[in-house]
């Protein structure tokens, strides 16, 4: 036991110094580092902006290219439609209108009674 905790106590003697050499390290490299004036700060930030209000731009001119592009083609495709479902309510009135007729010739001719049937006076028939 003794000798596990000699090793807990070196290992975190060793964990501080590592923090320390860390702490240095990095103070050491922000020396190193060369930091813009407020000139060169000011300039650079002006042109990232104006990038982004260019590419705002961009994106809000093909987004409305698109939606109308959208919006005609939706209303050709709606139109199309429209008529193709006129056309075909007015063949199937047309079709219907003569599968009407002919329905009525054929209900009429059923009522004609044929030559083996004999009417009675009352309008009943025989056969």
């Amino acid at each position: 036991m003794a000798k596990e905790a000699k090793n807990k106590a070196k290992k975190e003697k060793n964990e501080k110094k590592e923090n320390k050499t860390f702490f240095k390290d990095f103070k050491a490299e922000l020396k190193k580092v060369t930091w813009p004036t407020a000139k060169q700060l000011s300039t650079k930030t002006a042109v990232v902006i104006a990038i982004v209000i260019l590419i705002a731009g961009i994106v809000f001119a093909l987004d409305s290219a698109f939606d109308k592009g959208y919006e005609f083609i939706v209303t050709k495709a709606t139109q199309h439609a429209a008529s193709s479902v006129e056309e075909n309510v007015e063949n199937t009135d047309e079709s219907t209108n003569e599968g009407n007729n002919e329905t009525t010739i054929q209900e009429e001719s059923t009522d004609i009674p044929t030559e083996d049937a004999q009417t009675t006076e009352n309008g009943q028939t025989t056969e």
